[in-house]
């Protein structure tokens, strides 16, 4: 119960939140259940590429990619359709799943003023994932210095939620990163939580974001 509020604390204090795992961990699921915990008066714009997230905010946008095939809207790319949602004023942006170029719009606005947006992100560890947000940043193809990348990373995304799932397929949240900044050419990561004997267990250290 006490990371089921802290947890809520985090969605409240509109903090960036990456949801990290691998294939069937429950990425979406945790997402949808991050999301009910957003005010009802917030706007808020999802963009997936099908529709996963479940939401009864009523100042909800949803935008789904559509197939290639599709008369309307071919070639448009997901990373189209975040630098649209800019233009809509939302309060949060909620992509289901990052895969490419589209995570630099998404830095860039939660950079700029769109605080508590979240994504989910394939990856098998925290370190993983922040090894693969420098991968998808770089995927723009701009000339963009490793460091400038790490900086951009370290001042938009704030905690890591990393989900595991065990062998008789147990799902769950394996650590909780804190992002704290940059310490030379490297992106600093506090664990606060770690799952250790069948349950997370708090490290002892204290969220540097309150």
């Amino acid at each position: 119960p006490s990371w089921v509020e802290f947890l809520r604390a985090l969605v409240k204090a509109r903090v960036n939140i990456i949801v990290s795992g691998g294939t069937g961990v429950g990425k979406t699921t945790f997402l949808n259940l991050l999301m009910a915990e957003i005010p009802q008066n917030e706007r808020i714009v999802t963009i997936e590429d099908t529709i996963e997230l479940h939401l009864t905010n009523p100042n909800l946008v949803r935008m789904e990619m559509l197939g290639q095939s599709s008369q309307v809207g071919a070639g448009l790319k997901m990373r189209d359709l975040v630098k649209n949602t800019l233009r809509m004023r939302p309060d949060r942006i909620i992509l289901g799943e990052v895969r490419g170029e589209e995570f630099f719009e998404l830095l860039q606005a939660m950079n700029t003023g769109h605080d508590g947006s979240m994504t989910s992100i394939h990856a098998n560890s925290s370190a993983e994932c922040v090894q693969r947000m420098e991968t998808l940043f770089l995927m723009t193809g701009l000339d963009v210095p490793n460091q400038v990348v790490r900086k951009q990373i370290s001042t938009a995304v704030d905690f890591i939620i990393q989900l595991g799932r065990n062998r008789e397929g147990e799902r769950s949240v394996q650590h909780i990163g804190e992002i704290t900044g940059m310490e030379s050419n490297t992106i600093q990561m506090q664990m606060l939580g770690n799952h250790e004997d069948g349950k997370l267990k708090p490290s002892g250290m204290t969220p540097s974001h309150w």
